[in-house]
């Protein structure tokens, strides 16, 4: 937790708590895995990993549903530049029979804008071919977007794993709707702005997200983003004084869950404590967490009692009414997180469609 505290840290002492809300709260969950089948193995290991989701993911998941009704979600962040036919066709099934949806993450190093761009239309185009991707009523293919290794426009110190300083605006005019890959600490790529839903844009340097303009119920504002905007939807960043390194320091709270660090009871308060939420309509909460799921030691977590027994505890929680629970995928939350802007009220669920329809696959 020690690295980048330059840029993390303070920001996360002086982030204000959230206000009070009088009234019905309701709790958006939203997990993105950065679903890295060949993460240290092979084609043949890749769909074995994948097998253990099929036989797993829809019995782990069916004892439970939210205050709408809906069942867990999951939004599988596939890597394009490790496309596999095979793979694919077996996931979407998965998805169909999940209501889970599968959207782009991306690993590039030394790039050029042009050469995104063509990865970036090549894994639209291939995702499309299996019945992913939202389509605006314009026509334009839309996706959520997680960078891999971290490095969202050329943010890392080094210069690794990334090369375009413009890559916000290549990411909206390739027609991203939202980026998910903060909070990335303890990474040096970690951005200055924490615990936030916000916009910013390109202005030919590295590091652009950090500076921004939170995103803030205006009805009647024209829509946004705006040309060269790109929506950035961050996950939980804070301190966790429950669970100390060597029992004196807190620990960092980042969002991730791993085999080694669970969903728990603390960590959901920390996740309440911060609350993220569009401005304007705190009583809305959004808890964006990620994860790895290929990787066995933490898909084992996720399709087994852990994750279980977090379910559970957002059922009694919800059930002792410290909020109404919506589970939802990454394009869902971005809908509601723009019905949220415009003005809209009551229940969140009503508005998974708000703007993005779903995918093909599952319309």
């Amino acid at each position: 937790m020690f690295k980048a505290l330059d840029k993390w840290l303070l920001p996360c002492l002086c982030h204000p708590p959230p206000p009070r809300v009088a009234g019905l709260r309701h709790l958006l969950l939203c997990v993105c895995d950065h679903f890295e089948l060949r993460h240290d193995t092979d084609a043949a290991g890749a769909h074995e990993r994948l097998r253990d989701w099929e036989n797993r993911f829809p019995a782990s998941i069916q004892d439970f549903a939210d205050d709408d009704g809906i069942k867990p979600r999951h939004t599988f962040f596939y890597p394009v530049e490790q496309y596999d036919a095979s793979l694919l066709e077996r996931l979407s099934r998965l998805c169909q029979q999940c209501g889970a949806e599968i959207e782009i993450h991306l690993h590039h190093d030394r790039d050029t804008a042009e050469g995104l761009r063509k990865k970036l239309e090549l894994g639209k185009a291939q995702l499309r071919e299996h019945g992913w991707l939202t389509q605006e009523e314009s026509g334009a293919i839309r996706f959520g977007f997680i960078h891999g290794d971290w490095a969202l426009d050329h943010s890392h110190p080094y210069g690794r794993h990334c090369g375009v300083m413009d890559e916000l605006a290549v990411l909206r005019a390739s027609g991203c709707y939202a980026d998910f890959t903060m909070p990335s600490a303890p990474s040096p790529t970690q951005c200055r702005i924490v615990n936030q839903i916000y916009y910013a844009a390109s202005n030919g340097r590295p590091r652009a997200f950090d500076h921004g303009e939170p995103v803030t119920v205006k009805p009647g504002a024209a829509s946004r983003p705006r040309p060269g905007e790109l929506l950035l939807v961050q996950g939980p960043l804070g301190l966790n004084w429950a669970w100390r390194k060597w029992g004196i320091l807190p620990r960092l709270e980042n969002g991730d869950l791993t085999g080694a660090n669970p969903p728990q009871p603390h960590r959901l308060h920390i996740w309440e404590r911060l609350w993220i939420h569009v401005q304007g309509r705190p009583e809305w909460g959004i808890v964006k967490l990620h994860t790895h799921g290929g990787i066995p030691r933490n898909y084992q977590m996720l399709l087994g009692e852990p994750m279980r027994a977090f379910h559970r505890l957002l059922r009694d929680r919800a059930q002792a009414g410290a909020w109404q629970l919506h589970y939802v995928t990454a394009r869902e939350l971005v809908n509601i997180i723009h019905a949220a802007e415009a003005g809209c009220t009551g229940n969140p669920g009503d508005y998974r469609n708000y703007r993005y329809p779903p995918p093909p696959a599952l319309a």
